[in-house]
């Protein structure tokens, strides 16, 4: 079963680390990414830039609008997620919790909602309007 696993990072204390702690941190989570890779854990992760690179999308009004900026007022910020392959939460549970990031914010895992039987019907509905 796959698990999306959001990662927060503690602005304040990440801010407070010196550069070559900071590098020390990314080379012990990429190390432990390695590791998941090679015991076939891993499906896929990013680190995400900034939430003042973000843009919010919001339906309101019968029309869509576009929104730059953070707007969230938090020491803690999405940093990045994981998609790691477990063969249940518990299992999930304990690989992010051996992971260096867990050091440094909370993580959020929630399981991957299997879509496929909806895609299928909706691929059915739509091939009939067409």
């Amino acid at each position: 079963m796959k698990y999306i696993c959001f990662g927060y990072l503690d602005v304040q204390e990440w801010e407070k680390k010196s550069e070559s702690d900071r590098n020390a941190m990314f080379d012990k989570c990429f190390a432990y990414d390695e590791m998941l890779k090679r015991n076939g854990h891993w499906v896929s992760g990013e680190g995400l830039q900034g939430p003042e690179t973000a843009t919010t999308l919001r339906y309101q009004n019968g029309k869509v609008s576009a929104t730059d900026g953070p707007y969230a007022e938090t020491k803690e910020l999405l940093g990045g997620l994981l998609i790691l392959e477990a063969r249940d939460l518990n299992q999930a549970i304990q690989l992010l919790s051996k992971h260096p990031g867990a050091t440094m914010g909370p993580w959020e895992i929630r399981p991957v909602a299997d879509m496929s039987q909806i895609i299928r019907e909706s691929e059915q509905r739509r091939a009939v309007t067409k």
